[in-house]
């Protein structure tokens, strides 16, 4: 084998790695978050958990993949270390799933039929198919399903031309020497595993196996300890992502490793005792890509079947490994902001809806801290008081963290709608803060009226009440269409926060009113004044709040200036009904 050889060899190898990246990725983007939630939802079922992770692992095409996101999942605490292990068993067993697609490169045969089976024949094909969905749709969704077709054309051309690089080793006896060497169970489980923690994917390192097996001088005295070496090896993807990690989340890498090393030791011990008096002499047989995808299989499955009856002594395995301290066990609960784990990065679409999920939080507290505050105009409570800004130093934590974390995620390879969703997710923590703010601006106004001994005539009291329902009422409609999504709910939103503009005009007018009467003093001016700007000033963060509900489901071009100024044209009537209506619920006392 020459240099050309060996180049181009390497050119199938990184054609084979980009291409098994490609089609995983352009999975989990059509997949949209979808499947993550699936194993975050998971029941304590041991059964269904495992059926889950091989589902999610056969579709991601990575087991690496599925177990970096169980690592997060406990990390954050929304998935059990029992519930993690059930599915990091079946991720080993949905990661065989590409081993099967990739000995379809061993089919022999001159019928027509065979030949089609051949990826050499449909690789082409889909890779085709999937240029075309890249370059002429415009659906975003067309567009990722192009990418997985591309990707796959790809992994197997990369196979196709590794094997072909490959097959002039057959004859050099330094090659089949090498096999010979690891033929030796110890050194074959070192090669394959050190292999596999180098490019951090079983499946690949299980590929360039069954690519070296078409020479025909692997056998499977040599294949079998690297297959069982490359089981190990892929848990090094999971321990790395768990440093920094809770205690937890740690214990999840480390039953991956222990599921895997007890596995692998319990059958290489079995096989080889038995091979002592029995000598199988399969062994000493070449080694064929579907021979290499029936062991992958077989060890993966039984070992599944042999340990998941064991699995709480895998937990208690892991705990023993990593002790459990006094301060672990009085927590009685994690903080929400750790769902913002930094593993779910690289699964974007999840993150999304991780954030979203949040910032639905954030809005809640914000209303809560504004409800608060409102109740204070009434009967002020410095208990009440101090909670408000708790609360409002929880929300500006969570603008901190929530705005930091979407940044990054913005610099993902996000598909168009999270990007988007991004961008709008942005905008709503800002508003969010901003009511939380002027929560605390209408309980300080509370606090004066107190300290000082004031109170506001029957007449402002009234006035004030039907302006506060108001301001409920919009804040309950806003938050309601972020939470569900609701595009109709949103267009209700902009006819009420012209009622309150109008309702904070007329309030102006009749203050100026009662301090020409002298039946207000100054004072009280000061503060009335204080309490229905800040309202009308959380009226237009909900309109904020209900145009990026707007956005995030309009495909065209979207401009809030030029939207605002169609609603309110004299021949919208949809509107103006809507406007009336409002104004004739929220009707100022005479």
């Amino acid at each position: 084998m020459d240099i050309f050889g060996v180049l181009t060899m390497l050119g199938g190898l990184a054609l084979f790695l980009y291409g098994m990246h490609a089609m995983g990725e352009g999975l989990s983007k059509v997949s949209g978050g979808k499947l993550e939630h699936i194993l975050e939802k998971l029941t304590s079922n041991p059964i269904k958990a495992v059926a889950l992770g091989a589902v999610v692992t056969g579709i991601i095409q990575s087991s690496s993949a599925t177990t970096v996101m169980v690592v997060g999942f406990v990390n954050s605490g929304i998935m059990k270390l029992s519930q993690a292990i059930g599915i990091i068993m079946g991720a080993n067993i949905g990661t065989t799933v590409t081993s099967w697609i990739l000995s379809l490169s061993g089919i022999e045969g001159d019928s027509f039929v065979v030949q089609l089976l051949k990826p050499s024949s449909f690789a082409p094909i889909l890779a085709l198919v999937g240029v075309v969905c890249i370059l002429f749709s415009k659906q975003a969704k067309k567009k990722e399903v192009g990418m997985i077709l591309v990707g796959f054309g790809i992994l197997m051309t990369g196979m196709e031309t590794m094997s072909n690089a490959v097959k002039p080793l057959a004859d050099v006896p330094a090659f089949t020497d090498l096999f010979v060497m690891f033929s030796n169970p110890i050194i074959g489980m070192i090669v394959g595993a050190v292999l596999t923690a180098i490019i951090q994917s079983s499946s690949a390192s299980v590929g360039i196996l069954q690519a070296l097996c078409l020479t025909g001088k692997v056998t499977y005295a040599s294949a079998l300890p690297i297959i069982m070496g490359q089981n190990i090896g892929t848990c090094i993807t999971a321990i790395l992502s768990s440093i920094g990690t809770s205690k937890n989340a740690r214990r999840a890498a480390l039953v991956h490793l222990y599921f895997n090393v007890i596995g692998t030791s319990v059958f290489m011990i079995v096989f080889y005792s038995l091979n002592a008096f029995i000598d199988f002499t399969v062994l000493q047989e070449s080694a064929n890509p579907a021979g290499v995808a029936v062991i992958h299989t077989f060890f993966n499955v039984s070992a599944t079947i042999m340990l998941l009856p064991f699995s709480k002594l895998l937990e208690r395995l892991a705990y023993f490994t990593i002790k459990e301290d006094a301060s672990e066990k009085e927590a009685s609960s994690r903080e929400e902001l750790q769902l913002l784990d930094e593993r779910f990065l690289d699964s974007p679409s999840f993150a999304v809806e991780q954030c979203r999920q949040l910032v639905n939080k954030m809005g809640e507290m914000s209303k809560e801290a504004l409800f608060k505050a409102i109740e204070l105009l009434d009967t002020y409570s410095e208990e009440k008081a101090k909670e408000i800004k708790d609360i409002e130093e929880r929300v500006d934590h969570y603008e901190d963290e929530l705005g930091s974390y979407l940044v990054r995620l913005s610099s993902k390879n996000l598909i168009e709608k999270d990007s988007h969703t991004v961008s709008m997710l942005l905008h709503l923590i800002g508003d969010f803060e901003r009511i939380s703010d002027h929560a605390v601006n209408i309980m300080e106004a509370g606090k004066e009226i107190e300290s000082k001994g004031i109170e506001f005539s029957m007449q402002a009291k009234s006035e004030l009440a039907v302006f506060s329902r108001a301001i409920r009422d919009i804040v309950n409609i806003s938050l309601q269409v972020i939470e569900d999504q609701d595009k109709k709910l949103a267009v209700a939103v902009e006819p009420l926060e012209e009622v309150i503009d109008y309702l904070n005009d007329k309030l102006k007018i009749r203050h100026i009113e009662r301090l020409r009467e002298g039946t207000c003093t100054i004072e009280l001016g000061f503060v009335f004044s204080d309490i229905t700007t800040n309202y009308e000033r959380v009226a237009d963060h909900c309109s904020n709040i209900a145009l990026c509900m707007l956005q995030l489901n309009n495909e065209e071009n979207f401009d809030a200036h030029e939207y605002i100024q169609s609603l309110k044209r004299e021949d919208n009537e949809e509107f103006r009904e809507k406007y009336q209506s409002y104004k004739a619920q929220y009707k100022l006392p005479a």
